[in-house]
């Protein structure tokens, strides 16, 4: 082997080992801030938030994703960060499944919504730790989508219809479907070395896709 090829294969080792650092701290702060999620989510049911205590969440949960995390990330103060705003998505989701809950079937709701989150979440995390495949090129798609769906979601506020709200939530579980093999991909290949931000993204895809599984399921129950 010469000189190049031994750069380039201690290159590849690098990259690998780095890789596989940051996967196993990111599933690691991924399994404690999906925790702590819960544990805000039945604070807020025990205590009983107004539902509206969802919208507010999300949308401090929100500003902090944009403007505070990607500051701190590279920091011991990211990790206060990333959970404070798995917390408050937890504390927010705890008003939404207190309204499920009311439902005659609500606990069932919930029940296959968790499941399906989880099979989706672990079926295609797993294809693509086990494939190795590049999904960098479903990049562009996957941010085009979420302008076209957040848009629709903004106009079905004002339309309130059933059937648009049924296809937005099937969009976005795509969307976010996509998102797990995209942002897992990146973390195999190199491409995202920041375990912080690298959870942001996963547990944004979760807690979307379990959102909207509830929001399909419960239409598809007349509820």
């Amino acid at each position: 082997m010469n000189r190049y090829e031994n750069v380039v294969a201690h290159s590849g080792g690098q990259v690998e080992a780095t890789s596989n650092k940051v996967l196993k701290n990111t599933y690691l702060l991924l399994s404690a801030t999906l925790g702590f999620s819960a544990l805000m989510a039945m604070v807020s049911m025990y205590i009983g938030v107004p539902p509206f205590t969802y919208l507010i969440a999300v949308i401090v949960a929100m500003l902090m994703g944009i403007f505070v995390l990607p500051r701190t990330a590279n920091s011991g103060a990211g990790i206060g960060v990333i959970f404070a705003i798995t917390g408050l998505l937890g504390f927010g989701l705890g008003a939404v499944l207190t309204l499920y809950l009311s439902l005659p079937n609500g606990p069932q709701i919930i029940a296959t919504a968790f499941a399906g989150t989880g099979i989706i979440f672990l079926g295609l995390s797993g294809y693509a730790l086990t494939s190795k495949r590049d999904f960098s090129f479903m990049g562009g798609f996957l941010m085009a989508g979420m302008i076209v769906a957040f848009l629709a979601i903004i106009a079905n506020i004002f339309l309130q219809m059933p059937a648009l709200s049924l296809a937005i939530s099937a969009a976005v579980i795509m969307l976010m479907s996509g998102f797990i093999l995209f942002d897992t991909s990146r973390i195999i290949r190199g491409g995202e070395t920041n375990y912080i931000m690298a959870t942001y993204g996963l547990y944004l895809s979760i807690f979307n896709i379990f959102i909207h599984l509830l929001n399909i399921l419960g239409i598809m129950g007349d509820e």
